[in-house]
């Protein structure tokens, strides 16, 4: 008997758009080493492993790997097993799903629509701020000139439980004009939490959004990622401690993954007690099966 196989798009709202995840269910018995396996044949940007359909400790354990490493948290995946776990293994409309991830439980909160999954929330962990980067460094690694990058703010490391260096541009022009020089890319992230790389701006290919991203992690091996909600989760921790939009709140629509033919949308709320307080961030979407199956 082999494993459930799901197929899933996530930030996605037509099919084959968005972010793809596999999700293999009851996989207890599977070795770590197993898993990573079966995650680099798989060779999206991650694999999701339900280790069973029980319950333990209020949630689900799951391990979510890289073609290249286990990772203690990511976006898409808790999204995307949340809603297999909602579809397939309770077979029912239910509020929330928790997921116990290595970095900690992250429950997952679902809006229904004509009696479907429509969107889902992951509630983040706490933000972390850590260190700002040389502009000049920066620009040099992406290819763009120094002007382009909107200096009124920093170029700072922000984690939600996967740290992200993110970087503010001033156009959608600039944002696609990012090339990566690897060497410099390397070296920049060498000495640095974060290894990957969220660039931005506040205009967009659909009026109806507010940002246009871009995500590159070439030291995991994804030359760029088409929906990436951890590295979403600390923009918008980053908008709000830095008063991007000049208030401690922001509920906004973000697309992702334009550039490479998988136009993604995220939904992103976060919001800040005080001038010193702590930052709640929450990221959103819609998940859309794609396939099922059996893997043997």
């Amino acid at each position: 008997m082999g494993y459930p196989l799901y197929l899933v798009d996530v930030f996605a709202e037509t099919k084959y758009a968005g972010n793809q995840l596999a999700v293999i269910r009851n996989a207890a018995d599977l070795a770590v080493a197993e898993m990573q396996k079966i995650a680099r044949e798989m060779n999206y940007s991650e694999t999701a492993f339900i280790l069973s359909d029980q319950a333990q400790n209020g949630g689900y354990d799951v391990r979510i790997f890289s073609p290249g490493e286990e990772l203690p948290f990511a976006g898409h995946p808790t999204l995307g097993t949340a809603y297999v776990i909602q579809q397939a293994v309770l077979a029912k409309k239910t509020p929330v799903v928790k997921l116990n991830l290595p970095v900690g439980q992250i429950a997952v909160s679902f809006s229904y629509r004509s009696g479907e999954a429509d969107i889902l929330w992951m509630k983040q962990l706490e933000p972390r701020f850590g260190r700002s980067f040389n502009v000049e460094e920066v620009a040099a690694v992406l290819n763009i000139a120094p002007e382009l990058i909107d200096q009124n703010y920093p170029l700072q490391e922000v984690s939600t439980g996967l740290p992200f260096i993110i970087v503010p541009l001033k156009s959608l022009a600039a944002v696609r004009a990012c090339l990566i020089d690897s060497a410099g890319y390397l070296n920049l992230v060498g000495n640095a939490e974060a290894k990957s790389i969220l660039v931005f701006a506040p205009e967009t290919y659909d009026p109806a959004n507010q940002l246009n991203a871009r995500m590159f992690d070439h030291y995991h091996g994804i030359a760029e990622d088409p929906a990436t909600g951890s590295a979403n989760g600390c923009l918008a921790a980053y908008l709000v401690k830095h008063r991007y939009y000049a208030a401690a709140k922001i509920d906004i629509r973000v697309e992702q993954g334009c550039e490479i033919g998988r136009p993604s949308l995220l939904l992103l709320k976060a919001e800040q007690e005080g001038e010193k307080g702590a930052v709640s961030v929450s990221v959103g979407g819609r998940v859309i099966l794609v396939a099922r199956g059996e893997l043997v």
